[in-house]
């Protein structure tokens, strides 16, 4: 069953910048055409939750990237700090301690598990002893976190199709590692497990995070207007 998710907010855009300042360059320049944008490590150390809520104060939601991984106590606290933000998601590491802890303090925050970061790759796994592959391993995951009671994953758009038809619709599916147009890595690319936009909704992500395809052109919102066509044609 298709999602009641605007169009506007099925990007969300990855402010992966240094500082503040470009941040909300970015914000102003787009927000015309997008209602979500992502705050990670990078900004969040720049601008702490100044940051944050200017963009919530702006009228738009924010996906909290921090990926929380420490002891559960610690997570339990770091989560309840989110929740005067107004942060819309946030990221958690999906060990089932950490899950437990952090929806003790979730109250409206929607929380992500993450099952496997788009950067890594089957030689990856081998290297760490592990024989399953990457799709298996974020399928038993996510299965583990819905079933722990978190909100959704973040997975990449090669295992959305498997985990939508599998775990159904109530789980959260945000997808990172998108590329315009034909799914092709130039060598300075550190994601392994990418699709484009459309492909990625079409097979059952709700959202997805867009940064350097982006943010490092020259017509930003040419290549916003691209991404949401193929997504309205597709999904």
């Amino acid at each position: 069953m298709a999602k009641n998710i605007p169009l506007n907010e099925r990007i969300i855009l990855a402010l992966d910048v240094a500082d503040p300042a470009t941040a909300k360059e970015f914000v102003k320049k787009t927000e015309a055409s997008l209602g979500y944008y992502k705050v990670g490590l990078q900004l969040f150390m720049a601008g702490w939750f100044d940051v944050v809520d200017w963009i919530v104060d702006r009228g738009h939601k924010v996906m909290l990237d921090l990926k929380f991984f420490d002891i559960p106590e610690t997570v339990k606290l770091a989560v309840a700090q989110i929740q005067a933000h107004g942060v819309s998601l946030a990221t958690i590491h999906g060990n089932d301690a950490i899950i437990e802890a952090a929806l003790e303090e979730r109250g409206d925050l929607q929380l992500l598990a993450v099952t496997v970061l788009t950067s890594f790759g089957e030689e990856d796994l081998r290297a760490m002893g592990m024989t399953q592959s990457i799709e298996d391993l974020v399928y038993f995951r996510a299965k583990r976190a819905l079933k722990l009671g978190c909100d959704g994953v973040v997975c990449s758009g090669v295992e959305a199709a498997k985990l939508r038809d599998g775990l159904g619709d109530k789980l959260i599916m945000v997808t990172p590692g998108i590329r315009p147009g034909a799914n092709i890595m130039d060598d300075s690319d550190d994601q392994t497990r990418i699709m484009t936009a459309g492909r990625a909704i079409a097979a059952g992500a709700d959202h997805v995070v867009v940064g350097r395809p982006i943010t490092k052109v020259s017509d930003p919102l040419a290549v916003i207007a691209a991404m949401q066509a193929e997504i309205a044609a597709l999904g």
